[in-house]
C-alpha cells in the first residue's frame, strides 16, 4: 500500500514574521505529529519557497548555542514571509533521526572529545538517519509544482528529488558562527558536505 498524509486541520497561526496556516498531518508511515506552516498561495505555483526542518528541541524550544537549529528556524520564516509564500515542514526526527535521549548521550560524548558525527556512530546510529517521504508527501499533498529548497544540504537535495520532488533551486541559509557552535558546523561542512563557510564573490 503507498503510504500517505492526511491534512487533518488547518488553522492561522500568527506568529512575529505574520500570519501563517499550520496544516495538522496523519499519515501511515509513523505515529508522530508533523505540521507544516504554509504562508500565502502554495498549490499549483511553481519555485516555492520550502524549508524542510527536523525537530530540534534544545535549539528550537531552549534556544540552545550548541547548534544553528532555531536561528535556521527563524531565518526560514522570515525567508518564506518576504517573499509573501512559502512552506516550512517540521518533521518530527529529532537529532537527525536518532531521537532526543541518543541526541543528549551525543552532547555528552561531544564535550568529551567526539564530534557530532563521532558521537551519533558511538551510539550505534548512522550519521543522520533522518527520512524525508513524509515532507514529500506532505508537498504532494498542498499541490506545489516545484520548490526552491532552504537548505544547506545536498544530501536533502538529493532524497527530496528521488522521492519525485522537483526541486527548481536552492536558497542558502547560514546562521551565525561562534564559540559554541564552531565545532558543530565545521563537521557538518567536512563530514556531511553541508554548503557552509563559502567564500563569497566580490560582486556578490
Amino acid at each position: 500500500m503507498k503510504p500517505k498524509v492526511d491534512d487533518l486541520v488547518q488553522t492561522p497561526i500568527p506568529t512575529r514574521h505574520g500570519e501563517f496556516i499550520l496544516h495538522y498531518y496523519s499519515n501511515t508511515l509513523d505515529d508522530k505529529e508533523h505540521v507544516a506552516l504554509v504562508r500565502g498561495k502554495v498549490d499549483g505555483v511553481e519555485h516555492v519557497p520550502v524549508r524542510i526542518h527536523s525537530e530540534c528541541f534544545t535549539g528550537d524550544v531552549l534556544g540552545s548555542r550548541r547548534c544553528d537549529c532555531g536561528e535556521q528556524l527563524d531565518m526560514a520564516m522570515q525567508m518564506i514571509a518576504e517573499r509573501g509564500a512559502g512552506i516550512l515542514i517540521y518533521l518530527r526526527q529529532e537529532g537527525r533521526g536518532i531521537g532526543l535521549l541518543k541526541k543528549l548521550q551525543a552532547y555528552n560524548l561531544q564535550d568529551a572529545g567526539l564530534d557530532t558525527v563521532d558521537a551519533n556512530i558511538h551510539l550505534g546510529h548512522l550519521a543522520d538517519e533522518r527520512e524525508y517521504d513524509i515532507a514529500a508527501l506532505i508537498l504532494e499533498s498542498l499541490q506545489v509544482k516545484s520548490i526552491e529548497l532552504i537548505t544547506n544540504n545536498p544530501k536533502k537535495i538529493e532524497g527530496l528529488q528521488k522521492l519525485g520532488v522537483d526541486v527548481a533551486g536552492r536558497i542558502p541559509i547560514v546562521a551565525s558562527a561562534h564559540n559554541d557552535n564552531l565545532d558543530y558546523l565545521k563537521t557538518k561542512a567536512k563530514k556531511m558536505a553541508h554548503m557552509l563557510f563559502e567564500r563569497k564573490k566580490d560582486n556578490d
